[in-house]
């Protein structure tokens, strides 16, 4: 679900700055041992991470996303004096370990570190347990799971190995359970974050049954045919940990209800739609909330001079030829390569576009520290290679790959789009589309998956396609691009109206109120 927008905002650099010992001494080390916290979030990425500076002196850069937005907004709407939200995350690198250590229990806010108004408690996990859980496990597991990325004939594989990374897994998520024990008050409520975090729920309600629990998931659901790939007993922990939390939430009724049709498997379940009772009569409560984007924030951002800079750079580049556009991560779901084809496909069976259209792909390179992943990125450079040997001549550029880090770069691309291009083979919402129809300056069409998340809310302006047919996907961008004017303006305005229906802080309160009131 996490956008490659979203999920690469840039906040201001801020250095490591100690309070004086009055100021320190006015927060003192939390004692009691139920906590003081009245409103806690766990995550794998917290809102705050580290890097050393030149000086060797650690620089704090603030976190970005939907959730990161739109906590940081219910932070800032907290009533003076009020308990701060207290975010319990993971160390992501040696900075990030180095800060933490720095603090006492690894809460951030009380070592001098400016976290905002949110509190921030980082876990110093063990390097071996961090990547058996978030790579081994959570990366190359459940994701792959969830987004149906497997090919069984030969792949996945369950040995001695899987249950050594399962162990990091389960002491991940149990490091968790107990932070967010002793940081909550009595009666507090919780919110876990996706798939890195499904066993917390079940573990934390053991700790402190006494605690409001919630668990958010920002992938698809698999189905139940599909889920049952994994073993028999982890498949059962998972639904069972998720379901010791009080509310489960989805990003759309499609993965609210195949999680309904896993759990009906579970001896002691009864399911009804949206309610699970389980064993001893608890009900757990399930809820649908298809997060979008906050235009104005987004509208604001493309006003700056530095998006201006890149919107003329790549209006040069483009020459006045039409522009298709995606931006993605080099993530296997997203599909990047049969988008590539498609293009391809659209060149040689309709050689009217070539010379008028140009093809920009911003691509922002992700998890290269696995195998896979490499591998699918240099499948994406060799694919946009050979479309440009075959078609570029003279002046045209057919096609232009940037895998690179470049937000401003993205924002500006999305602002120029005639067509934007969301193919996935499967996700949980896909921001992409949403903050394309908010920022886009040309009536952008969107050709969309019918198995991203998006399509629930977009399907009736956008241009669906099956993400695995390449010659419809390149007949769809045929047909964006010989649309009418009058038909254009009319899909993007109906696509920006849904882009900012439920915006990063609505989603949040709106969980938070819903779990408050049994709902």
């Amino acid at each position: 679900m996490r956008s490659w927008l979203s999920g690469q905002r840039r906040w201001p650099t801020l250095r490591f700055v100690q309070r004086s010992p009055e100021a320190t001494q006015s927060t003192p080390a939390r004692t009691d041992p139920a906590g003081t916290a009245r409103v806690l979030v766990a995550s794998n990425r917290g809102p705050v991470a580290f890097a050393s500076g030149p000086d060797g002196e650690l620089q704090l850069r603030r976190g970005a996303g939907g959730l990161v937005s739109g906590l940081a907004q219910a932070a800032a709407d907290a009533p003076p004096g009020a308990e701060p939200i207290v975010w319990v995350c993971a160390a992501l690198g040696e900075a990030d370990r180095r800060a933490a250590g720095r603090a006492p229990d690894g809460r951030l806010d009380r070592a001098g570190f400016d976290t905002g108004r949110a509190a921030v408690r980082i876990l110093d996990v063990d390097p071996p347990i961090f990547d058996r859980a978030y790579n081994a496990i959570a990366n190359r597991v459940l994701w792959f799971i969830q987004h149906m990325l497997y090919a069984p004939a030969a792949q996945p594989v369950f040995g001695a190995e899987f249950r050594q990374d399962w162990a990091g897994y389960e002491a991940y998520n149990a490091m968790f359970a107990e932070a967010l024990a002793q940081e909550a008050a009595p009666g507090a409520s919780v919110l876990v974050q996706d798939y890195h975090l499904m066993l917390v729920p079940g573990q934390l309600r053991r700790m402190r049954p006494d605690l409001r629990i919630a668990h958010f998931s920002h992938t698809p659901w698999a189905p139940p045919e599909y889920f049952r790939i994994l073993p028999d007993d982890v498949r059962e922990q998972i639904l069972r940990g998720l379901l010791g939390a009080d509310r489960l939430g989805f990003l759309t009724d499609d993965w609210a209800d195949a999680f309904e049709q896993c759990v009906r498997a579970l001896p002691g379940i009864e399911v009804r739609r949206r309610q699970v009772r389980v064993d001893g009569g608890r009900t757990v409560r399930v809820g649908v909330h298809p997060l979008g984007v906050d235009a104005g924030e987004l509208r604001e951002r493309a006003g700056q001079a530095d998006v201006a800079s890149r919107a003329a750079e790549l209006a040069a580049l483009a020459r006045g030829r039409r522009l298709i556009v995606r931006v993605d991560r080099t993530e296997l779901s997203k599909n990047i390569v049969r988008g590539l084809l498609a293009y391809r496909e659209l060149l040689r069976t309709r050689p009217q576009w070539r010379g008028k259209v140009m093809h920009l792909v911003c691509a922002y390179p992700s998890r290269h520290n696995l195998p896979e992943y490499r591998e699918y990125t240099a499948s994406v450079r060799r694919l946009a290679a050979e479309i440009d040997d075959e078609f570029a001549v003279g002046d045209w550029c057919p096609l232009r790959l940037e895998v690179t880090d470049d937000y401003p770069r993205s924002i500006a691309a999305l602002s120029l789009a005639e067509v934007l291009v969301v193919n996935p083979v499967r996700d949980g919402m896909n921001l992409v589309a949403k903050e394309g129809a908010v920022l886009s300056r040309q009536d952008a069409v969107l050709v969309l998956s019918r198995e991203a998340g998006a399509h629930a809310e977009m399907g009736r302006s956008a241009l669906v396609v099956n993400p695995f047919d390449v010659q419809a996907t390149a007949a769809a961008m045929h047909t964006a691009l010989v649309m009418p004017a009058s038909e254009r303006h009319r899909r993007a305005a109906e696509l920006a109206g849904v882009a900012g229906r439920l915006p990063p802080r609505t989603w949040f309160t709106d969980q938070l109120a819903a779990l408050a009131s049994g709902s």
